[in-house]
């Protein structure tokens, strides 16, 4: 059961993180802010890897690999979600996303790997992701539904590009060993590289714009230690330990988890989401447990 918690707690990350990213999304720009936040989690795990941890002995071919599932997962996967959530909005984009991706995993898993799901699996992924698509559509059913088929594309594309990178990283993390850390390292240089290399190309601004200076990097601190360094960390170690297709299905809950979060900040929760969120539990429940 490692896998499976550390899958939902990188997923509790992610929706606590959601909050402060989507506050700093005002001051930077989507590439700047996902190129800050891989450099800040380095500079985090870069001193916990070379003093705490045993050296890692690691053949050029499997460190290009892991560096190419963070550049497809984390380089292209989220600019691609980035340009989706311009085209179609966040309700649409994350709905795509949701859906694709541990479908996407699954597959790709099964081809690359040779990774089947039982039956019980199966079912599970199928609860989690009917539950957290109608969480999805009941949250956002007041506001208009925007329809751009190029919208659709980028997150279809952004699903794929996510599959890919976990299906690479969970192949070397279990024919290697290597630790979640220095695992994450190597994704973020593949990320950090194509981020920068998009950056030149588009001529986007390095550094942010705020009128609160140390506000925002105080914020900016805590989303990139939440959201990226324990949450980079635990999905390597979800990873690690746990079918590729099972761990994408549990990073969705992300979406009913933000519910807890904001029902704890003391937000009105509507009791039609809290309802597929119980549904959601019970897949979760049928996965952890097949």
């Amino acid at each position: 059961m490692t896998g499976e918690i550390a899958a939902l707690s990188t997923a509790l990350c992610w929706a606590v993180a959601a909050r402060l990213f989507r506050v700093l999304g005002s001051s930077f720009s989507p590439l700047s802010l996902n190129l800050w936040k891989g450099i800040a989690a380095l500079v985090i795990l870069l001193p916990l890897i070379w003093f705490a941890l045993p050296t890692v002995t690691l053949s050029t071919n499997d460190m290009l690999w892991l560096a190419l599932s963070g550049a497809i997962g984390i380089g292209l996967g989220d600019t691609f979600f980035f340009q989706s959530l311009n085209k179609i909005g966040d309700s649409q984009s994350i709905l795509v996303v949701e859906t694709l991706a541990p479908i996407f995993t699954a597959l790709i898993a099964l081809a690359w790997i040779n990774e089947w799901l039982t039956w019980q699996q199966w079912l599970g992924v199928a609860l989690v992701i009917l539950s957290v698509d109608m969480v999805v559509k009941v949250q956002k059913r007041a506001q208009m539904h925007l329809f751009e088929l190029t919208g659709y594309v980028y997150a279809a594309l952004a699903a794929l590009c996510q599959a890919v990178g976990a299906v690479i990283s969970r192949d070397v993390l279990t024919r290697t060993g290597i630790d979640p850390a220095n695992a994450s390292a190597q994704r973020l240089f593949g990320g950090i590289v194509i981020i920068v290399l998009l950056m030149l190309w588009q001529r986007k601004a390095w550094l942010p714009v705020t009128n609160n200076l140390r506000k925002t990097w105080i914020t900016f601190f805590w989303a990139t230690v939440v959201g990226t360094f324990a949450a980079l960390f635990l999905q390597m170690l979800a990873l690690q330990n746990a079918k590729a297709a099972v761990v994408q299905t549990l990073f969705a809950t992300s979406v009913v988890l933000s519910l807890g979060v904001a029902k704890i900040l003391g937000e009105p929760v509507n009791r039609h989401t809290a309802g597929w969120s119980l549904l959601a539990l019970v897949g979760v429940a049928v996965m952890v447990l097949a």
